[in-house]
């Protein structure tokens, strides 16, 4: 994400449980129960990532044995304000999803410590599917909720938008794929772009200007790339050298960046941590590591997988705040005794956001305008806004790859500015 601030100070509340809200000082969330707690165009995949996790394509993760079965049509909360929330809480044949319960229960978890008064919010299953997203989306409209929470599935988003536009209600979904972003569809994850944006913004500020890439062939290198070409244009930034590559083809991909020698001073792979052992044992290879050449990549890097590799020591990625997710999962797994999926904190987030919302005088809790104000919100994974185009602005640290673990080299902004289009 392209870094930035609000534009005017965004105060926070105290503490409560660990996690707060951003208080709107424009619309008076200041108090510990506002919110309290303890990037362009893809091709449409879905890339789950509340935070760095492995993209899933538009489909539901498979729950392990022993899952309790997803509660469905059920409520969270006794508030006069009501909120739909429309998840994936089955699959395939009605099986239960693991990452639809965890949203769920994360949201519960939200009202339960942000307070529960305020808000009843009308947990919906689409069964994983458009059909089911329809279903719940015409309940949602039939049943007068104010706003639409979910889905998480780029087709459903599409479908949900269909009905909840027409009649005046925001959406705010959990997809990445940002083509399903518009005016009154807000994406509440964490997009590719923003994390692009922060790496290449952060390597221009410590005075790198040559850049080459190495980008997979797949729908998550394509909305990289795409981002990086327009960033580093933005930026003045010289691109020397950009391979696409397969897997059969990363040995020839990886040489020809080689070969740009001292013609580069920065390598940007967006490539996801599963492939990153055979990428660094083909650039160390090719004599390319960190000590070499300045080596980036994205939020995707945050796994244990990645972090002991060789050839990326020293390597810069961007990320949110490891602090808040830590914190919240103490906080789930004392309340539902299981680990959250990563992605919950949409769930959590969403849900806080509806309470602090829900607290503004008028009966316009939900509005566009209220929902694009550029003070913005802080969540679990940090701060973000939502632009009137439905994307969103997040605030990103930058860590660098360190013997197995990350250290901090660039704190995630504790507001934005108001011209930033990215973190």
């Amino acid at each position: 994400m392209a870094k930035g601030s609000f534009a005017g100070p965004v105060r926070h509340a105290a503490p409560c449980g660990g996690m707060f809200f951003v208080a709107l000082a424009a619309l008076g969330l200041a108090s510990c129960g506002s919110f309290s707690s303890g990037p362009s165009q893809s091709s449409g995949g879905d890339f789950v990532a509340s935070a760095p996790v492995t993209p899933v394509q538009s489909e539901p993760l498979a729950s392990p044995p022993g899952t309790p079965a997803a509660l469905s049509g059920d409520q969270i909360g006794t508030g006069p304000i009501h909120v739909a929330m429309i998840l994936p809480l089955t699959q395939g044949a009605g099986a239960p999803s693991l990452v639809g319960t965890s949203l769920r229960n994360a949201a519960d978890l939200a009202v339960s410590e942000t307070g529960g008064n305020d808000v009843t919010i009308f947990v919906k299953d689409d069964r994983s599917t458009p059909d089911g997203a329809r279903d719940a989306a015409q309940a949602a409209v039939a049943e007068g909720d104010q706003v639409i929470l979910g889905p998480l599935f780029s087709p459903n988003v599409r479908t949900v938008s269909q009905i909840a536009q027409p009649a005046g209600k925001s959406v705010v979904a959990f997809s990445t794929d940002t083509a399903t972003a518009r005016p009154g569809v807000y994406l509440l994850s964490f997009l590719i772009e923003n994390y692009v944006d922060r790496v290449v913004d952060y390597a221009a500020q410590q005075g790198k200007r040559s850049f080459a890439a190495l980008v997979p062939d797949n729908d998550y290198g394509h909305v990289a790339q795409a981002e990086f070409q327009q960033y580093t244009a933005r930026r003045g930034l010289r691109v020397m050298g950009m391979e696409t590559y397969q897997p059969q083809t990363l040995r020839a991909a990886v040489q020809k960046i080689a070969a740009l020698d001292n013609q580069i001073d920065t390598l940007f792979i967006p490539e996801q941590a599963d492939a990153m052992p055979m990428m660094a044992q083909t650039l160390a290879a090719a004599g390319l590591n960190s000590r070499r050449v300045q080596i980036l990549g994205t939020g995707l890097w945050n796994d244990t997988r990645v972090l002991s590799l060789p050839a990326l020591q020293g390597a810069w990625f961007a990320a949110p705040d490891n602090a808040g997710f830590t914190a919240f999962a103490a906080r789930y797994r004392a309340k539902f005794n299981s680990d959250p999926t990563r992605i919950a904190t949409l769930g959590y987030d969403a849900a806080a956001l509806a309470v602090a919302l829900a607290r503004r005088p008028g009966t316009d809790h939900f509005s566009q305008a209220v929902l694009t104000n550029r003070a913005g919100f802080n969540g679990v994974d940090g701060v973000f806004r939502f632009l009137p185009n439905g994307l969103n602005v997040r605030a990103l640290a930058i860590l660098q790859i360190d013997n197995g673990t990350t250290a901090p080299l660039s704190p995630a902004p504790r507001i934005l500015t108001a011209n930033s289009s990215a973190m």
